[in-house]
């Protein structure tokens, strides 16, 4: 129960300060990160401060299984692009 008590106040203020601080420094660090494939023109604040918001509070209360995640994501990432690149080499482009 204090683990889902934790997670709800860390949901709540990591939504509550994303939104307020949306202009001045949220808004300009994801447009740091994120690739031009996925970057629009609209106003997508609620979608990512609540994206940011599970994700901070996740880490907060299991940063192990976050990291174990980020990992295994990454790993298979590595093995979808090295078997991309192989197939790619044996593919005949006449």
């Amino acid at each position: 129960m204090t683990e889902i008590v934790i997670w709800l106040i860390a949901f709540a203020l990591i939504l509550y300060f994303s939104l307020k601080r949306w202009e001045t420094s949220v808004s300009a660090g994801l447009n740091k990160v994120m690739p031009r494939a996925i970057k629009s023109d609209d106003d997508n604040r609620w979608v990512w401060s609540l994206a940011l918001a599970v994700l901070g509070a996740t880490t907060l209360v299991r940063p192990i299984d976050m990291l174990l995640t980020a990992i295994v994501i990454g790993v298979l990432a590595l093995v979808a692009r090295k078997v991309a690149g192989w197939a790619m080499g044996k593919a005949n482009f006449h």
